[in-house]
C-alpha cells in the first residue's frame, strides 16, 4: 500500500521557493488608479496629481487619477473597498471619519473595509471674519455668543463637511450656542461670506489664506497643533478654546484585496515627496500646511481617533446628514 504523505505545514527547499517567488508576478504589474472620491477641481485633487506624476516613472506603470463623487464621498470610496485588483487606491480626507460617524449604514467600515497606507498632508482650519468686523480675536466671539445665544452665525462647505464638524465641536468646547448656516462648496461658501450673509467663515487654510493676504479677510484662529509658519501671527484656536485641534488631512487607504507589499512599495517610493524643497512641499507650505507621508500605523490611528471623536459630537448636537 502506498501511503500519501500529508505535506502541509512543511517548509519546501530553498530552490523551489525561489522558484515559486520567481513565478509571482511583480507589483505593480498594470495601471494604478488614484480615486478622488470628490468633484473634479477640489482641492484634495493637488496632492493625488502631484503623487500620481511622481510615482509613475518610479512604479513603471501608469498611475491615473479618477474623480468618483458623490454621497459625501462615499461612491469613490466604497468603489475602492470593493476593487479586487491590488492597484486601485483612495486619496480620500478626514471624511473618511466623519461620514461613518454621521451615517452608521453609509456602506462601508473605514477600519475594516480599508488599509491604511499613509497620511499625506495636513492643514489648518481657520476662523475668519471681514475687516472690520465686531469680533477682533476668538475671545471677542466666544464672549459675544455667550451674551447671544444664537444670534452668531458661522458659515460652512457643507452639512457633514470638516468645516462644518469643526464648528459643532468648537460650540461644544467653547460652551457657545451658535448658528450653523450651509452651503454648496466653499465657492459659493466665500462668496456668501465676503457679501456680508454670515459673521463667520469657517474654511481651509490653503483657500482662505490667499485672501488674508489680499486683506479681505481678517484671520482669528487656526485649527493645527501649533502656529503655522505661514500664519504666524494668526493664534491657534487651541491657545482660546482648550480640545479644538483638528487639522484638515489628505490620506490615501487601498482596499483590502491589496497587499502588503504593494502598500509597502506605495510609502517606500512616496517618501522623497516630503523633502521641503518638493514640488507639493513647497506647495502645501505656502498656505500654511505641511506634507507628512506617513506609515500606515499613524493614518490608522488617525482614522479611529476621529471617529470616535465625531461619534461623540454627533450623539452630542444631534448632527444629520444632508
Amino acid at each position: 500500500m502506498i501511503r500519501r504523505r500529508n505535506l502541509a505545514g512543511l517548509a519546501l527547499p530553498p530552490a523551489l521557493t525561489r522558484g515559486a517567488a520567481a513565478q509571482a508576478p511583480a507589483w505593480p504589474n498594470r495601471t494604478v488608479r488614484f480615486i478622488v472620491p470628490f468633484a473634479a477641481g477640489s482641492p484634495i485633487e493637488i496632492p493625488a496629481r502631484f503623487l500620481a506624476e511622481h510615482l509613475a516613472p518610479r512604479l513603471g506603470q501608469p498611475v491615473v487619477v479618477e474623480s468618483r463623487p458623490g454621497a459625501g464621498g462615499a461612491v469613490g470610496t466604497i468603489a475602492v473597498a470593493q476593487a479586487n485588483d491590488g492597484h486601485t487606491f483612495l486619496v480620500g480626507s478626514g471624511s473618511l471619519a466623519i461620514q461613518p460617524a454621521l451615517q452608521p449604514d453609509i456602506g462601508y467600515d473605514p477600519l475594516r473595509d480599508l488599509q491604511a497606507v499613509s497620511l499625506l498632508t495636513e492643514s489648518p482650519m481657520v476662523f475668519a471674519v471681514r475687516p472690520g468686523h465686531r469680533f477682533r480675536d476668538l475671545a471677542g466671539l466666544v464672549a459675544t455668543a455667550q451674551r447671544e445665544p444664537g444670534r452668531v452665525t458661522f458659515g460652512h462647505s457643507g452639512n457633514g463637511t470638516t468645516t462644518h464638524m469643526l464648528g459643532a465641536l468648537f460650540g461644544l468646547r467653547a460652551g457657545i450656542n451658535w448658528t450653523a448656516v450651509p452651503y454648496r462648496g466653499s465657492g459659493q461658501l466665500t462668496g456668501a461670506f465676503l457679501a456680508g450673509d454670515v459673521e463667520v467663515m469657517i474654511g481651509e487654510s490653503s483657500t482662505m489664506l490667499p485672501l488674508a493676504r489680499e486683506g479681505r479677510l481678517l484671520l482669528l484662529g487656526q485649527s493645527g497643533a501649533g502656529r503655522s509658519a505661514a500664519m504666524a501671527d494668526v493664534p491657534t484656536m487651541e491657545e482660546a478654546v482648550p480640545g479644538t485641534t483638528l487639522p484638515i488631512w489628505f490620506a490615501m487607504t487601498t482596499g483590502r484585496a491589496t497587499p502588503p507589499e504593494a502598500i509597502a512599495r506605495m510609502v517606500q517610493e512616496m517618501a522623497p515627496v516630503r523633502e521641503p524643497d518638493s514640488a507639493l512641499s513647497r506647495r502645501v507650505t505656502d498656505t500654511g500646511g505641511r506634507v507628512i507621508l506617513s506609515d500606515p500605523d499613524v493614518l490608522a490611528d488617525r482614522i479611529r481617533r476621529e471617529l470616535a471623536l465625531w461619534r461623540d459630537v454627533v450623539r452630542q448636537t444631534g448632527i444629520r446628514a444632508d
